[in-house]
């Protein structure tokens, strides 16, 4: 597997460590949710940046392509 193959793995996999919706899968939070943290600034490190990249999948809907890969 390459390192972008597995960096959208970890992307439809990972999941809110903190808040409102701890638990959650990033693909299942509300778009407005994510947007919120877009005005406010995303976290630091590699949650940020899968944030950043959720709302680019959100905003494009493009969220069908990343639940097939959800590991339930």
């Amino acid at each position: 597997m390459n390192p972008d193959e597995e960096a959208l793995l970890a992307l439809a996999n990972a999941k809110m460590p903190f808040g409102k919706y701890a638990g959650r899968y990033l693909v299942d939070l509300p778009e407005t949710y994510i947007l919120w943290f877009k005005g406010k600034g995303y976290p630091e490190g590699r949650l940020g940046e899968q944030l950043a990249a959720m709302e680019e999948i959100k905003t494009n809907g493009l969220e069908g392509l990343i639940r097939p890969l959800i590991r339930r």
